[in-house]
């Protein structure tokens, strides 16, 4: 009996070893869920707050605003749509319910709601018009259920108040269909113990495909990170995978800052903390161009509506986001092969391949005539994983290949800009990578214009 016990004990050790060492993985094993995939591809979102603190000049309410406060008398959320959706985002965040604890649902389980509201007479339902509102224009709608309550007295007993908080996550997993992402904020707390691990199981019960979002310490719990600050900037190259005690995640990042500079709701007489088109065009490329996510502050003003310029501002950052995609001019490539073709189509639903077990390989691109080229947009196919290590994009002088641009990380989209060069003939040089690359796009682009024949 003591052999046995001993070679038992034995076999639950090296199986408790078995069982970390398949999880110590690499990164470049890691592999996306088709959910985060889809997610991805989506590339720019918009978060929309609107609450009490619309009506009351704040940024974060203490949970005593009278619901009587909320009364918007022009509420079109098809408007916050129409402004959206031109500004190229393709998804929309719902704030429904802030720290202050008011719900803009008519929840069971609270007064402090918009039931309690002169709007349509406590009859309103602001997260279903604004979820009805943006499938009408083509637009994925999720929300934000704050964790922290400065207002219910039942948050300062654990049990209770994570009792009341499932119940409200419930009623919004159940009743506004499908959700494509769920913020799930950890500020403030004020010594509560949130019970993560209980609010992930209660949505995946209804929402089995939901996207959540949370800080990158809550790894276990959430399906996308957080850039680490309000900038709107990922100052670094980016791999979707992190590691957390020797545990490794597939994580890509969502990088959230507002359309007016230093906060989310709007308030009255403040037209000059709006963006300029450039610095958010610059969010754009510095965060989807690096790989990550954009998500973007929005903010309908006490009428309901959103105000003209913050409409105009929109409307503009999806011309210059359309700009930078315009006159692609790898559609106009003289094809080297039907494999090469597949990254210089136009189409990222199609890839090119790295010859099977490489892990460096060439993607020639000849343009149709001489350009001039400033800027580089590549993608990398990430259902098998994040493979590219190490690459450099190159132009063909008439004597050498000559690096315009080099990094360690594609990633979902990379964009690289360089001094402007003419050249009738570039490569994506991959120079290492675990295993054979696979390229969506190769995009070229001049922001000075096609070129042509010197």
């Amino acid at each position: 009996m003591k052999c046995i016990s001993i070679a038992l004990a034995a076999t639950l050790v090296f199986a408790g070893m078995s069982a970390r060492l398949v999880l110590a993985q690499n990164f470049t094993d890691l592999k996306p869920t088709p959910q985060q995939v889809a997610w991805q591809d989506l590339e720019f979102g918009v978060i929309l707050h609107f609450s009490t603190n619309t009506f009351l000049d704040r940024e974060w309410g203490d949970g005593t605003a009278s619901p009587s406060v909320f009364n918007p008398t022009q509420f079109d959320p098809d408007q916050w749509m129409d402004a959206i959706q031109a500004s190229g985002a393709k998804y929309v965040v719902l704030v429904a319910k802030h720290h202050d604890g008011f719900c803009l649902w008519p929840t069971a389980q609270t007064d402090y709601s918009i039931k309690s509201s002169p709007w349509k007479g406590g009859k309103g339902d602001v997260v279903g018009d604004v979820a009805r509102a943006a499938r009408r224009h083509g637009l994925k709608f999720g929300v934000y259920l704050s964790p922290w309550d400065r207002h219910d007295p039942r948050y300062q007993d654990a049990a209770a108040y994570d009792k009341y908080y499932l119940s409200e996550l419930e009623e919004l997993a159940q009743n506004y269909g499908d959700l494509v992402e769920f913020w799930l904020d950890g500020a403030g707390s004020g010594g509560h113990v949130y019970n993560f691990a209980k609010i992930i199981e209660t949505l995946r019960t209804y929402q089995p495909n939901t996207i959540v979002f949370a800080d990158t310490g809550l790894f276990e719990y959430g399906d996308a990170r957080w850039a680490g600050t309000e900038s709107g900037h990922v100052a670094y190259e980016n791999w979707n995978g992190i590691d957390r005690h020797g545990y490794l995640r597939w994580r890509p990042i969502e990088a959230d800052t507002p359309l007016r500079d230093l906060h989310w709701f709007w308030y009255p007489h403040d037209e000059a903390s709006l963006k300029s088109v450039k610095a958010l065009t610059e969010t754009y490329e510095e965060t989807v161009g690096r790989g990550a996510q954009l998500m973007l502050g929005v903010a309908p003003d006490d009428r309901g509506l959103l105000p003209d310029v913050d409409v105009a501002r929109l409307r503009e950052l999806g011309s210059a986001i359309a700009g930078l995609k315009a006159n692609n001019l790898a559609l106009q490539h003289q094809p080297t092969s039907a494999e090469a073709g597949a990254a210089l189509d136009g189409d990222p639903d199609t890839f090119w391949s790295a010859p099977a077990g490489s892990h460096h390989a060439l993607l020639e691109l000849n343009l149709a005539k001489p350009a001039r080229v400033d800027r580089v947009t590549t993608m990398e196919w990430l259902n098998d994983g994040q493979n590219v290590e190490k690459y450099a994009i190159e132009a063909w002088t008439g004597k050498e290949w000559k690096t315009l641009a080099f990094g360690q990380a594609i990633g979902h989209e990379k964009i690289d800009r360089f001094a402007p060069v003419w050249t009738s003939r570039l490569r994506l040089n991959i120079l290492s990578s675990a295993r054979e690359a696979h390229i969506r796009e190769f995009q070229v682009y001049s922001d000075s214009g096609a070129g042509g024949s010197r």
